[in-house]
């Protein structure tokens, strides 16, 4: 089994890293430009064209199924990706887990990038399946390229920022961003108030890992037995390459790189 994945960065490690916990023995294909970054302010086609690039990467190896990693591309890119690509290469969008935040009430906070707070896109995920609950929009400008550099400072003073804007009584924290998920420790601290109950945070991880596997028939788990650990492809900007040194600074890319040795 060959599962690919795709984004403008690293904020495709969490994805892959449930990929690889729910199957150990999938290899990996990681495809994603971060040269081109940020891809949130640039217009729809940029977006698309991007996304298509990374796609088309990815694709050449040959997999069972595409991770569309990466919230911008899945609101701008999505139709495009799947008109080049189905029915012969599943592709599976990331969608802001605004559904399952609902479901346990609220007071909900909607952490996103700027582009994306605010837009008809997430303002229908609210429409549609938070009706009745609070919900609190708030923008991080510069949390995911603080994030994709590792930039410890600019990550607390986003971090923070965006905090400032959360309501206190928010119970659950949606993160609406892929890149936002290798700092949750940290918005979780950043957010919790003082005797309150634990604040919830949602992802998107766990749920397109399971989806894509969904998507092809596969099992979440492998047959009982000894497991032949699967590989790791990395590509950057379209050419193969190894992992880069920032992925391994977070939990997320150190659980993928000693499981087999990035392929140049």
């Amino acid at each position: 089994m060959k599962i690919a994945l795709m984004d403008s960065g690293i904020g495709l490690l969490p994805a892959a890293a449930a990929m690889r916990r729910l199957r150990p023995d999938a290899d990996l294909v990681l495809s994603s430009d971060p040269a081109t970054m940020p891809w949130g302010p640039r217009t729809p086609e940029d977006v698309t064209g991007l996304a298509l690039g990374c796609a088309r990467a990815a694709a050449a190896h040959r997999p069972d199924a595409l991770i569309v990693a990466c919230n911008t591309a899945s609101v701008r890119a999505l139709p495009a990706l799947r008109a080049e690509l189905e029915p012969g290469l599943p592709v599976i969008g990331t969608v802001p887990a605004i559904k399952p935040a609902a479901a346990g009430g609220g007071p909900i906070a909607i952490w996103a990038t700027p582009a994306t707070t605010g837009s008809p896109y997430q303002r229908g995920l609210i429409r549609d399946f938070a009706g009745g609950v609070e919900v609190t929009e708030v923008p991080c400008p510069g949390l995911a390229d603080a994030v994709q550099h590792a930039d410890n400072e600019g990550i607390d003073a986003a971090v923070a920022a965006a905090a400032a804007r959360t309501p206190r009584d928010v119970t659950t924290v949606v993160l609406g961003c892929t890149h936002y998920e290798l700092v949750a420790d940290r918005i979780r601290t950043a957010v919790q108030q003082p005797d309150a109950p634990p604040i919830v945070l949602h992802g998107s991880a766990g749920a397109v890992a399971a989806q894509a596997l969904r998507r092809i028939g596969a099992d979440p788990f492998p047959p009982d037995g000894p497991v032949t650990p699967g590989g790791l492809t990395v590509i950057l900007g379209g050419r193969e390459a190894t992992l880069p040194e920032v992925a391994l600074t977070y939990a997320e890319g150190v659980q993928l790189a000693p499981v087999a040795p990035t392929r140049a």
